[in-house]
């Protein structure tokens, strides 16, 4: 197994150390994941093909401790499930030189993400290129307090904006490229996930920004070996 794939797939759920504790399903061949927030303003799906096995679902508590200790190893790596009485404590990563142990949690101590095949309506859609994903990283950089971004379409324009209010503010505005010209009331979703989501998916060249204004915004990523899909719930200013 290639570390780097691995620390790939782990990366675009972790999200910087945003999301700590999800469980891992193989199926022989395919890594999955599903996760959500403490705040529960952001769920999703990461998958990752080419994932040699056995079927079984791992429960991951501490994400960054297994970052850290995979760090410790070369770039070629063999994984081993280790069983008590049938039951599977850890995993045991090793390269030709050192080996790792990394212990499991029970699986009723990771969060339960909610379904979601219930989707609404997504009434609004927003290109995501280089330009736009580097400007608003840029932007959450800039004014890093703001934990909102907020989508509205005013006189045609639409624009996505960091610091929003209703009074003067510290802002940054980005006019973005959208579905729709009718007026579009402010709408908030965390500016914080979705520079993480951006920078966790940079390699994208062809993504967008779905929204629905009865609370929902979505994204989705296919870039190799990998499929990702993240939800933002909408947040009360």
């Amino acid at each position: 197994m290639e570390k780097t794939k691995l620390i790939k797939f782990v990366s675009k759920y972790h999200l910087s150390g945003l999301i700590e504790s999800v469980k891992w399903e193989s199926d022989s061949s395919t890594l999955k994941t599903s996760f959500i927030s403490d705040d529960k303003s952001v769920l999703g799906v990461v998958q990752m093909k080419e994932f040699e096995s056995d079927p079984i679902t791992y429960g991951i508590y501490d994400t960054s401790k297994l970052v850290k200790m995979l760090s410790v190893l070369g770039e070629d790596v063999t994984l081993t499930l280790n069983k008590v009485e049938d039951k599977l404590v850890s995993l045991k990563f090793n390269d030709k030189s050192s080996t790792i142990n990394y212990m499991l949690s029970d699986l009723s101590v990771i969060p339960t993400v909610p379904d979601l095949k219930k989707l609404p309506e997504f009434n609004v859609q927003i290109k995501l290129d280089d330009k736009f994903i580097n400007k608003f990283i840029r932007a959450k950089s800039a004014l890093s307090d703001e934990d909102n971004f907020t989508f509205m379409v005013k006189d045609g324009v639409a624009k996505i904006i960091l610091g929003y209010a209703s009074i003067n503010s510290n802002r940054i505005s980005i006019e973005v490229d959208a579905s729709v010209t009718e007026d579009v009331d402010p709408i908030s979703f965390s500016a914080t996930y979705l520079k993480e989501i951006l920078v966790a998916n940079k390699d994208a060249t062809n993504a967008v920004l779905d929204i629905s204004t009865q609370g929902l915004a979505a994204i989705h990523f296919d870039i190799d070996n990998y499929t990702s899909d993240y939800y933002l719930v909408q947040i009360s200013n």
